[in-house]
């Protein structure tokens, strides 16, 4: 319950930072008043539930609601996959393409982007949920070895051959996963290529700075992600993709504005104005 609060506080107050300082009102702050929005609803998937389940004693969850659930968690979940690939899109334009950065990342193309990623999302639950429709042909209670429903988890009552669930799994991981880190990977190589063909310590330095925030959140993200929905296939152990599900479904969206808000000074700066207004 501390953490959930946490993250909705910390989520709300970078939304409220950024949307009360025009100076913030530039597509980097745009996509990550995005990602906070998102992280909220992310969290707000499964850890709910977590805890009504603790205080009733209660761990049933209806067909319909594990699957409502697995929607959520999917569409959420891949929106953060994808804005965290634009967001390193964004900083690959605005590095290496600087005089050309207002033409390419105009409000248009922005919305356009963000479209793009809710699209996608729709795109990955309707691929999911085709695959789920094997469901209905399960028993009537089943045992999931989670906290929550999720598509790793469905997969696994849907096919019950491990060849045809490891082929789903990497076929629907490498789409919707591999995908968007494979553009934060490329993105990353030309912003390290052009930083190193600079001559100013202090501009690396800034530059570094200001991709070290989003780099921190990646590698958190995606590194718990992929580790449950691939290494289980291999050798699951319930406990392990438990703790690991926890990672990347609760204290990423509880890190994800304390990381942005201590490391960046325009968010503090405006935090600041806030609070003297307020004061």
């Amino acid at each position: 319950m501390s953490m959930y609060i946490l993250a909705l506080l910390g989520n709300l107050l970078i939304i409220l930072t950024v949307s009360s300082d025009s100076h913030l009102h530039t597509p980097m702050y745009l996509f990550l008043s995005n990602l906070s929005m998102v992280d909220i609803g992310f969290i707000s998937t499964t850890v709910p539930r977590v805890i009504v389940d603790i205080q009733t004693h209660c761990t049933v969850i209806s067909y319909v609601g594990c699957l409502t659930q697995m929607s959520l968690f999917i569409i959420f979940g891949c929106m953060d996959d994808m804005l965290l690939a634009v967001m390193a899109y964004d900083r690959f334009v605005a590095i290496c393409h600087p005089l050309y950065y207002q033409v390419i990342m105009n409000p248009s193309r922005c919305g356009v982007l963000l479209l793009g990623c809710f699209l996608l999302s729709l795109v990955e639950l309707l691929f999911h949920y085709v695959v789920a429709l094997n469901f209905s042909n399960c028993e009537d209670y089943i045992e999931i070895s989670n906290f929550f429903c999720g598509p790793s988890e469905v997969l696994k009552l849907v096919y019950f051959d491990t060849v045809t669930n490891s082929i789903l799994r990497f076929t629907m991981g490498t789409l919707f996963g591999l995908l968007p880190i494979s553009g934060i990977i490329f993105s990353y190589y030309k912003i390290v290529s052009s930083i190193m063909r600079s001559s100013s310590s202090s501009g690396k330095q800034k530059t570094f700075s200001t991709c070290g925030s989003h780099l921190s959140i990646v590698f958190l993200f995606y590194g718990t992600a992929i580790g449950v929905y691939f290494t289980s296939s291999l050798s699951y152990s319930p406990r392990s993709n438990a703790v690991a599900s926890v990672m990347y479904t609760v204290v990423t969206p509880v890190l994800n504005p304390f990381i942005y808000s201590l490391r960046n000074k325009d968010i503090k700066t405006a935090f600041r104005k806030i609070l003297s207004r307020a004061f």
